[in-house]
């Protein structure tokens, strides 16, 4: 199975605002532990570990993307 990265939900609004939802409410600790916790469910459920590889080198690249423009556009 190859990493998907198109959107595979019919409404993704309704998707995004579930994940931020149920961050409401929670402390900056509770919110990372429900994070860390969603991310181990859906690995467990995606059951490929190269999927898995790739999804983590994939978010791992925008994160630093998204860092790396963040400082850019601070100087």
């Amino acid at each position: 199975m190859a990493l998907s990265t198109a959107s595979n939900f019919a409404k993704p609004d309704d998707a995004f605002r579930a994940i931020v939802e149920a961050h409401r409410g929670l402390s900056d600790e509770q919110s990372a532990d429900l994070d860390a916790m969603l991310v181990l469910v859906l690995a467990n459920h995606i059951g490929d570990i190269a999927v898995l590889n790739d999804a983590i080198a994939l978010a791992k690249r925008r994160m630093l993307d998204a860092s790396r423009q963040q400082q850019q556009q601070q100087q």
